[in-house]
């Protein structure tokens, strides 16, 4: 009876990040472009704040990236998300990210593609920065 309520389980919920294909990574990903925000780190405590200013490859009316592929090398101070980096990388991703969510051992919000079918319900949720940022 285990095995089939196993198979009945959404991926993020029976794997592990680092279990996971690199389509079901991918896939974690709400678009909710916050990750491209330029931040600043309180050296004294810490604390990370967004700015409101983007890294000039992302687009934003889709909020993702224009230039995905190479953005690491376009882009030096593009931080590379995997399992092996993120426990490094959750602190200054936001709250909401299922990343760092599912690192924490949380679920993913309700809002989440990956849980309503829709790509847009991050922005009709008020978490996409969809409209709201500018480049630097």
């Amino acid at each position: 009876m285990k095995r089939e309520k196993d198979a009945e389980e959404p991926f993020w919920q029976r794997k592990r990040l680092d279990q996971m294909t690199g389509d079901e990574w991918e896939s974690l990903c709400d678009g909710c472009a916050r990750c491209c925000l330029y931040k600043t780190e309180d050296e004294d405590t810490g604390d990370v704040e967004y700015t409101a200013t983007a890294c000039e490859f992302l687009d934003p009316d889709t909020c993702r990236c224009s230039d995905y592929a190479n953005r690491h090398t376009e882009q030096p101070t593009c931080a590379v998300l995997s399992p092996d980096t993120l426990g490094a990388a959750a602190e200054w991703l936001p709250e909401t990210c299922a990343y760092r969510r599912l690192h924490r051992g949380q679920d993913l919000p309700p809002w989440h593609p990956l849980i309503t079918g829709d790509p847009h319900s991050p922005r009709e949720a008020g978490i996409s920065l969809h409209g709201r940022v500018w480049h630097a």
